[in-house]
């Protein structure tokens, strides 16, 4: 991923959080097709110390068992999943550059987190059991009645685990890019704060004040 040093973050608690608020991910991975990608929901574990297989941590998921990515892809290359954050476009309107030369273009702003490492894949019962059972509780989380998975009949899910194949990526390497208008001078960067959130982009706004110079 193409960062420039303006809009690079690399403070693992904040990538890894990142991963966490994601709803959708994307997996990557290479096949004797070329490239292949899925898109699946991902849990991360974090590390649990310096000699596990991954150093930032395993991310954990499953893919269909028809979908042909869990066995084209290969186990000698890394592969990427893709975590996107909030994102909005940016009008020249609100820049107070626009006012004062008009030498402004349009831009997007948007964070994204890309993980890299080795892709295993799994389809034993109980591992997918407590993958889909952990999945379950992390997005059932909040609800007044939470859904879980014992509320279907065992053999009712154990016949749709039948159906699906576990995966990990040992998170080798974190990649982190959050482009907030860091760029842009100090008017330019409020103005985008105040019309983002007059247009209903409250937490990329909030995401630009959060890379404000903070004040010494």
């Amino acid at each position: 991923m193409y960062v420039p040093p303006a809009f690079r973050e690399d403070r693992p608690e904040i990538l890894r959080a990142s991963i966490r608020a994601t709803g959708l991910a994307i997996l990557v991975s290479f096949g004797p097709e070329g490239l292949i990608a899925s898109h699946v929901p991902m849990l991360l574990d974090e590390p649990q110390g310096p000699d596990i297989a991954g150093k930032h941590g395993l991310l954990v998921g499953h893919v269909a068992r028809a979908n042909p990515q869990w066995r084209a892809s290969a186990a000698d290359v890394q592969a990427l999943a893709i975590f996107p954050g909030p994102d909005a476009y940016v009008s020249p309107s609100l820049y107070a550059t626009k006012r004062e030369s008009g030498k402004v273009v349009p831009t997007w702003n948007y964070v994204a987190v890309h993980a890299y490492g080795r892709l295993t894949f799994f389809d034993d019962p109980r591992e997918l059991h407590a993958l889909v059972s952990r999945l379950t509780a992390a997005h059932e989380a909040g609800r007044a009645a939470p859904w879980a998975v014992t509320d279907a009949p065992a053999d009712f899910i154990a016949s749709q685990l039948k159906g699906i194949v576990g995966f990990r990526i040992e998170i080798a390497r974190l990649e982190g890019k959050w482009k907030m208008s860091q760029n842009r001078p100090m008017a330019d960067r409020l103005g985008v704060i105040e019309g983002l959130e007059q247009e209903g982009a409250a937490t990329v706004a909030d995401a630009v004040a959060a890379a404000l110079p903070q004040a010494g």
